[in-house]
């Protein structure tokens, strides 16, 4: 049990099971990504720690970049998105993959998504450690999804509450809800 804040939170998902879930993603992308070289955009600020252990297990050629939006104020999403940091390298003709930490309603890929096809992206999948099925409010095709979660607001591996509890290495739910 740790607490952040007002809240308490308990753990719900171990590290070593993060890590498996994770390698077992990165051996599907590996396959096919085998011949390509594609950019992969990680999330800021959530996505950091997934991003970093999930290319240690890419063998294809890649290269990385981050870019920052927001959507969220303290536990509940606005339903708005923000770029605060935007991509600063040309990604016309190349294949892109959205490293995303959380997809709970969809609404930052949702804008995502066209906003690198107008600017020519050949392909765009995304992969994220987290999805929750039950809250999602657009149609998304995620095609690499470590893990489906219930619609519980969680920390740890790079997630937060205002700022704090991302360096926990385990994923932790509020307790007591």
């Amino acid at each position: 049990m740790i607490r952040i804040k007002d809240k308490d939170f308990e753990i719900s998902i171990r590290r070593d099971e993060i890590e498996e879930r994770i390698a077992a993603i990165a051996e599907r992308m590996n396959k096919d990504y085998e011949d390509k070289c594609p950019l992969l955009v990680a999330i800021l600020n959530g996505a950091f720690i997934f991003a970093a252990d999930l290319v240690r297990h890419l063998t294809f050629e890649h290269e990385i970049q981050f870019a920052k939006f927001s959507s969220y104020e303290g536990m509940s999403s606005t339903g708005r998105v923000k770029e605060l940091i935007g991509l600063n390298i040309d990604i016309a003709d190349r294949d892109i993959i959205i490293v995303e930490d959380i997809v709970d309603t969809g609404v930052t890929m949702s804008n995502l998504i066209p906003k690198f096809r107008e600017k020519g992206a050949r392909s765009i999948e995304i992969a994220t450690l987290l999805v929750k099925p039950e809250k999602l409010t657009v149609d998304l095709d995620i095609k690499y999804c470590a893990m489906e979660i219930p619609n519980d607001f969680i920390i740890g591996y790079g997630l937060d509450y205002d700022g704090l509890g991302r360096n926990y290495p385990d994923i932790y739910t509020v307790a007591n809800k």
